[in-house]
């Protein structure tokens, strides 16, 4: 009884059914005995507001775009002018993760690089969602410990390939 064995049977079993051509799911209810298993994030809004010292307003942020093609450099730089332009946070997409024309690595070096400039520049604390998403959760780790060291304060994961138990 949990939200993880009921979403693994839906999409491992129903979804990846051969047989089937096409499947939509239109509606889902998760009974209250399953509800309790799943605690929920460790932390919700108020952790954000508070990170990013923002109060009594809604937060403004987007994903880079283009997800995919920018050199870690050009990224960073796209991270800066959302920054600097207003937005409270920016945050990559799912698909960003460690391709050969961006590193993971390279790409945090210039997003902290972009934070840090544009909270020069505004006064504001400014933050990025860095995907830490990675195949193993060894990988995810020391990526998310490389982001701490360089003081983003905020990472994430897809849960959908990171598994809801890792949340």
């Amino acid at each position: 009884r949990s939200v993880t064995n009921m979403f693994t049977s839906i999409v491992g079993n129903v979804f990846g059914f051969k047989a089937l051509r096409a499947l939509r799911l239109e509606d889902l209810r998760i009974p209250p005995a399953y509800s309790k298993t799943f605690q929920g994030p460790p932390h919700g809004i108020q952790v954000e507001r508070d990170k990013l010292n923002k109060y009594g307003r809604p937060l403004l942020g987007c994903t880079i775009k283009p997800k995919l093609g920018l050199s870690a450099k050009n990224y960073g730089r796209a991270v800066y002018e959302c920054l600097r332009g207003g937005l409270d946070f920016t945050k990559d997409d799912e698909n960003v993760n460690s391709q050969p024309f961006m590193r993971w690595r390279d790409r945090f070096l210039f997003c902290a690089e972009a934070i840090y400039k544009a909270q020069a520049e505004t006064g504001e604390i400014k933050g990025h969602y860095l995907n830490a998403t990675a195949g193993t959760c060894e990988e995810m780790i020391k990526r998310a410990v490389f982001a701490r060291e360089l003081g983003v304060p905020i990472v994430m994961h897809d849960y959908l390939t990171g598994g809801f138990t890792a949340n």
